[in-house]
């Protein structure tokens, strides 16, 4: 939809905010230069999300990463902070790569600045090394 600002043409752009669990339905006006005017917005937090997803749009991501680990062969992680919305898909192709060996502590930094983003992964859990003699003997025993 196109309108008409002080004689200048804006396109107007829609968002659902995502900042509060009210769920507003944000507009926003813009040019090429920049932003014109929001709406929609019922506090300062749905304003900020409307420009943040108008000029720069991120998204938080949480994914596995394999694990050196017989019994939990996943370790569920998470960007340290919301992802730019056109590298999400490479920056979890990324970590398809990535191994971990145990133990890890929730929290710990597993990759840093992932694709050059000053981005990194972090564990959302923590796992313990496991015995292998003891692994060893747990899968034996499921065998049969």
């Amino acid at each position: 939809m196109t309108t008409t600002h002080e004689g200048h043409e804006a396109e107007t752009f829609v968002y659902l905010c995502t900042g509060c669990p009210l769920g507003c339905s944000l507009e926003v006006d813009a040019t090429e230069e920049g932003i014109l005017e929001i709406r929609g917005a019922t506090c300062k937090i749905g304003e900020r999300h409307a420009e943040q997803e108008h000029t720069d749009p991120r998204r938080p991501v949480s994914t596995t990463v394999r694990l050196d680990d017989p019994v939990h062969p996943r370790l569920p992680v998470r960007a340290a902070a919301p992802v730019p919305k056109g590298l999400v898909a490479p920056f979890v192709a990324h970590l398809r790569d990535v191994v971990v060996q145990p133990p890890v502590d929730r929290g710990e930094v597993l990759a840093t600045d992932v694709l050059g983003t000053g981005i990194d992964v972090i564990a959302t859990r923590s796992m313990a090394a496991a015995a292998r003699e003891d692994t060893d003997a747990r899968l034996a025993t499921a065998d049969r």
